[in-house]
């Protein structure tokens, strides 16, 4: 028992939502990747209305290139990894 408990802990927020994803429901897994994409599009459909698209591209590769951002866009990746493992969890009950 002990070493399920102990599975379950190990690992990352990606690895443990990458189990989650080959192991769930099929139709959850996809309502969530498509609800997730939507986010995406919305978010850069945002951006690009407030910079233009080229000017998007450039602040999203300059973003992830700044060595200052690497610790928050980790946090927040492993967040929405979290985020998503609970959605996709919770409509597989």
């Amino acid at each position: 028992m002990f070493n399920d408990v102990d599975d379950f802990l190990m690992g990352t927020p990606k690895s443990k939502f990458i189990d989650i994803v080959f192991n769930a429901n099929r139709n959850v897994v996809e309502a969530e990747l498509e609800r997730l994409i939507e986010w995406m599009a919305a978010m850069e459909l945002i951006l690009e209305k407030e910079y233009g698209v080229e000017d998007v591209e450039k602040k999203i590769r300059y973003f992830l290139a700044d060595e200052e951002n690497k610790a928050e866009l980790e946090n927040k990746v492993n967040s929405l990894y979290i985020e998503s493992m609970g959605n996709i969890l919770t409509q597989s009950e």
